[in-house]
């Protein structure tokens, strides 16, 4: 059965898709999933099935540990020149009319870089790429304030296409249950580990990925793929694993007078989100709630807006029974100290969503848990999924559904708005059958019934107990 969907996968996406099983070698762990899965496929096409040997050497070659910095820099300085597998990221210096390049895996600041790169490579400027890089020492070249370190070349390692119509017309090649299983295997897992649920519910992890502006949480044990999937699956997103985040970080940097993380990706995640720490707390509440709320966020002499979807992960001890995990701890308890204290009502009535990760397995054995076959390319998934933020498919929501219960206006917001990250992902061409949609309501009006019930636990004198109810047109 799964040899029969790699197969269609292959006939249905053509060059791209791609095996999985190649990202998942030991040689190529350093790398992001996406890069992995790109130079296994050029490699593949020049060597054929003996492809594996030779691109292990190039990586070996080319691909130098961070902190293996110095020794990279004192072999530029005596050889005058360098290639690397580098992830490049190129800043506008208006003042100056110059760029500053920074090779960010070595964490080389301020390099030089030839203008043709920029003008061939645009999404250096935005999320920046990896790619392999040519550098040259140039001391006597550099202004005042830069590293004399010259990028004269740089070949990417991402797709080139962001046309999103082969990812919809291909949608309609696979039942609903085989997309599902398309989508398990692109994000590099195995697809029979999961039962219909668990795909459904690993699935909206994605959402705020595809859906602008979605606030979600999920709880659960380790090791069920949060952070894998996030780091692996697209370049548009910043985790920040516990540690101290500050509203310059996240919000403006007002000395440096720079946008924070927020306006340049598309999600946020805070993971082990009871590790976080606000060097702020009182600013940095106010102003997430705030951006939760509207989109919008002012610090200093900048008011921004920004499409940014966040999510909160956090780990909870769980205990098992009948092949699924329970929790067995009170979520206001993984939040971290300073949302607690600050009245944190105010900031989970403004999530939409909570995910039970506590049902999702545990991924330990790479052999059984990880992806067997093909899937969509990670680099193309991912242009998809930063394309499809731009398509608004609320009005297919407005036209076959009616909430019934007493939503207020942000369970009203926080219902649509999974539900039509849900049909992006799920029914990219807009084209959904009845019980499709159901199956995109249920999780939807469930998922915000959780928070209901959260919030109810919480304050049951400002948050009545009810339930949130809908029926398809």
């Amino acid at each position: 059965m799964a040899t029969e969907l790699f197969n269609k996968v292959k006939r249905v996406f053509g060059d791209l898709a791609t095996d999985k099983r190649v990202a998942n070698r030991q040689e190529l762990f350093m790398l992001p999933r996406y890069v992995s899965e790109y130079l296994a496929s050029q490699f593949m096409e020049k060597y054929g099935d003996e492809y594996l040997p030779h691109l292990s050497k190039f990586v070996s070659k080319y691909y130098h540990e961070p902190r293996e910095r110095d020794k990279v820099l004192s072999d530029l300085m005596q050889l005058g020149r360098l290639t690397l597998i580098e992830e490049v990221k190129v800043e506008t210096d208006i003042e100056l009319g110059t760029y500053r390049a920074h090779l960010q895996n070595l964490n080389i600041r301020d390099c030089m870089v030839d203008l043709n790169v920029v003008a061939r490579n645009e999404n250096l400027l935005m999320t920046g790429m990896w790619g392999l890089v040519s550098v040259v020492y140039s001391p006597d070249s550099a202004p005042e304030g830069m590293t004399p370190i010259l990028i004269q070349e740089f070949i990417p390692f991402q797709c080139p296409t962001r046309d999103i119509k082969p990812f919809q017309e291909a949608r309609d090649e696979f039942t609903f249950e085989e997309w599902l299983d398309v989508l398990i295997n692109t994000v590099g897992l195995n697809h029979e580990r999961y039962s219909l649920r668990q795909k459904l519910v690993f699935l909206t992890r994605l959402l705020p990925l595809i859906e602008c502006n979605v606030n979600l949480m999920e709880f659960g044990p380790k090791q069920t793929g949060k952070t894998y999937l996030y780091r692996n699956v697209s370049y548009n997103t910043r985790i920040f694993s516990g540690g101290n985040i500050s509203p310059a970080t996240l919000f403006y940097n007002i000395a440096r007078r720079t946008l924070g993380e927020l306006a340049l990706k598309d999600a946020i995640i805070m993971d082990e989100i009871s590790k976080v720490k606000f060097s702020n707390p009182d600013e940095m509440i106010g102003k997430l709630a705030d951006y939760m709320e509207s989109g919008h966020y002012e610090r200093g002499p900048k008011r921004a807006v920004s499409t940014a979807s966040l999510m909160f992960m956090g780990n909870v001890k769980v205990e098992a029974g009948e092949g699924k995990y329970t929790p067995v701890e009170e979520f206001t308890y993984v939040l971290p100290e300073d949302m607690r204290k600050k009245d944190p009502e105010k900031i989970i009535d403004r999530v939409f969503g909570l995910v039970p990760g506590w049902e999702l397995p545990k991924i330990s054995m790479s052999a059984l848990h990880l992806s067997r076959g093909y899937g969509i390319a990670s680099d193309y998934f991912c242009e998809v999924l930063h394309e499809m933020r731009k398509i608004n498919y609320s009005h297919i929501i407005d036209q076959e559904v009616e909430l019934i219960g007493s939503y207020t206006i942000r369970d009203e917001r926080a219902v649509k708005k999974i539900g039509e990250g849900l049909l992006k992902l799920l029914a990219p061409s807009g084209n959904v059958s009845r019980s499709e949609l159901k199956a995109i309501m249920d999780i939807a009006v469930e998922y915000r019934n959780k928070v209901c019930d959260w919030l109810h636990i919480l304050s049951p004198g400002e948050f009545p107990k009810k339930k949130l109810e809908y029926r398809l047109k």
